[in-house]
């Protein structure tokens, strides 16, 4: 099996920690076979692999050359030795392995080109990269795409990129990638790169039912791309059962043969691009009314240190923190049980010993403070609170974000239970939570809003503007969130009208 990461690992401890440096988790055979199968299907001979890892798209080569009776040469790179002896293991011989050089793919690139590509790249995550390595990544996107990309962008896009480079003409290429791929705040730019040099022929993305990687928090996708000339249509294709045969036959007979197990759309690539490569065509939705035409989103405050600002009633009693200096606060999702946090839901957090005050000192010098807070402050330097990454660039490192008190909060990462909550208890919420602000204070006016936003096929809509991970999470930044399409019959019978002031502002854009 090849690689693939995840967002949230189901290992602990050693194990977990290991994975998400390495970025490895192994591809179904069942995957494996219709990734090769769409090299074959292209009349490939010769197969690489950047990252053979233990071996899957090697092993399901021999499967399909041997039903095929067609010859395919193996070759690839691997900069870990130790999963090359796990392919092995697996079934590979040495002979398999001859033509696999241990090295790094990305930063040293390859000297040939290849006539069929395929991987599950390492997604090792942006901020687990170094700033040396980071800035590498930022020169070789610079140099294939013209600009940098967003510096959240993760291993696994340098990879494709690098791969696409090394694509021979009319070769073919399939990857298996985490579906932020298509939907990252560097997608826009990575994939008008893509579409416009290289045809995306198939996106292939899997119901939860059906992943490759149960219990794993990523949501995968299959894309298969020719260095041909771009078409304006592609194949996208939901696989609704693991383990099928059909997805290796329905790629095999050149996206012909699609049984029960998969939904197969011909989709133009404009509609696609517009409203995201993972998600199914889009029909009858409007973006004429958005959230942004009735609010501002921004995102929760980041203490830096939960653990030390984000204190409980008994904790704020024992240090001595003057009133002045304590917020109610939220922190996490699940400490809102409903779709509304009141001050009866503080006190029953109170009740179960649960933080809900945030430590907000301001920009005085420390020396100003009271002496309980000023004892609490010199204990947090000799805890090293002040060499944290967020926190060591604050000018003092203890000065709190400020934000006002948003009327209504949305769950950041929500599993199947993404929602908008009412805040009548007047809390100011942590990273857990994006902040709401409405254009009108006018309370019917917030009211209105909120009606709209419970309203299920808004929550519908989330998936049109969130990122995908595995289990039907998804996770919807600010900007994002803004751009929410809220469906007009339900803004209608609502009687929710824009503030005039901001339909003005918007004009002048």
């Amino acid at each position: 099996m090849s690689r693939i990461v995840h967002h949230k690992l189901p290992n602990t401890g050693p194990e977990r920690e290991a994975l998400r440096e390495t970025g490895q988790f192994w591809t179904p055979d069942w995957v494996a076979e219709a990734m090769v199968g769409y090299l074959i299907a292209g009349g490939c001979q010769n197969l690489f692999d950047p990252a053979v890892g233990a071996g899957a798209f090697f092993r399901a080569a021999k499967k399909l050359q041997s039903m095929s009776h067609k010859t395919l040469t193996l070759s690839g790179t691997e900069i870990d030795p130790q999963a090359l002896e796990e392919a092995l293991a697996n079934g590979l011989c040495k002979d398999d392995l001859a033509n696999v050089e241990i090295t790094d793919f990305v930063l040293k690139k390859p000297d040939s080109l290849y006539e069929g590509i395929v991987a599950n790249p390492p997604y090792i995550r942006h901020h687990r990269l170094s700033r040396h390595t980071k800035a590498k990544f930022r020169a070789l996107s610079m140099k294939l795409i013209g600009k940098p990309l967003d510096g959240r962008a993760g291993l696994h896009i340098f990879f494709l990129i690098r791969a696409l480079q090394l694509l021979a003409a009319n070769g073919r290429l399939a990857f298996i990638v985490p579906a932020d791929t298509c939907e990252g705040i560097f997608a826009a730019d990575l994939w008008k790169w893509i579409t416009a040099h290289y045809c995306l022929e198939a996106v292939v993305s899997f119901t939860p039912e059906a992943t490759p990687f149960p219990g794993v928090d990523t949501n995968p996708l299959v894309l298969m791309i020719a260095n041909t000339t771009p078409q304006g249509d592609f194949f996208w294709v939901r696989c609704t059962k693991p383990d099928t045969e059909q997805l290796r036959e329905w790629v095999l007979s050149d996206f012909t043969k699609a049984g029960d197990d998969l939904i197969s759309y011909q989709r133009r690539l404009s509609e696609a691009l517009c409203f995201g490569l993972s998600r199914p065509p889009v029909e009858g939705v409007s973006f004429d009314l958005t959230l942004g035409t009735f609010a501002k989103v921004v995102r929760g405050i980041a203490t830096g240190a939960n653990d030390f600002f984000f204190l409980t009633t008994e904790q704020a009693k024992i240090i001595g923190i003057p009133d002045e200096f304590l917020i109610p606060a939220i922190g996490r999702t699940r400490d809102v049980p409903g779709n509304d946090i009141t001050i009866e839901t503080l006190a029953m957090l109170k009740k179960a010993g649960r933080p809900t005050l945030l430590f907000s000192p301001d920009k005085r010098p420390l020396g100003q403070f009271p002496a309980a807070v000023q004892a609490y402050l010199r204990q947090g330097i000799d805890m090293g609170i002040h060499e944290r990454s967020l926190i060591s660039t604050r000018r003092p490192w203890y000065k709190m974000e400020s934000r006002e008190v948003p009327p209504i909060l949305f769950s950041y990462l929500g599993r199947r239970n993404a929602r908008f909550i009412r805040n009548y208890a007047g809390v100011l919420p942590l990273t857990g939570f994006l902040c709401v602000y409405p254009h009108s204070t006018n309370p019917d006016f917030i009211d209105r809003l909120f009606k709209v936003l419970q309203h299920p096929q808004t929550i519908v809509n989330l998936a049109l503007v969130g990122k995908s991970y595995g289990n039907g999470a998804i996770k919807v930044e600010p900007r994002a969130l803004e751009r929410l399409p809220l469906p007009p019959e339900v803004v209608s019978e609502t009687k929710l009208v824009a503030n005039k002031k901001y339909e003005q502002m918007a004009l002048l854009f």
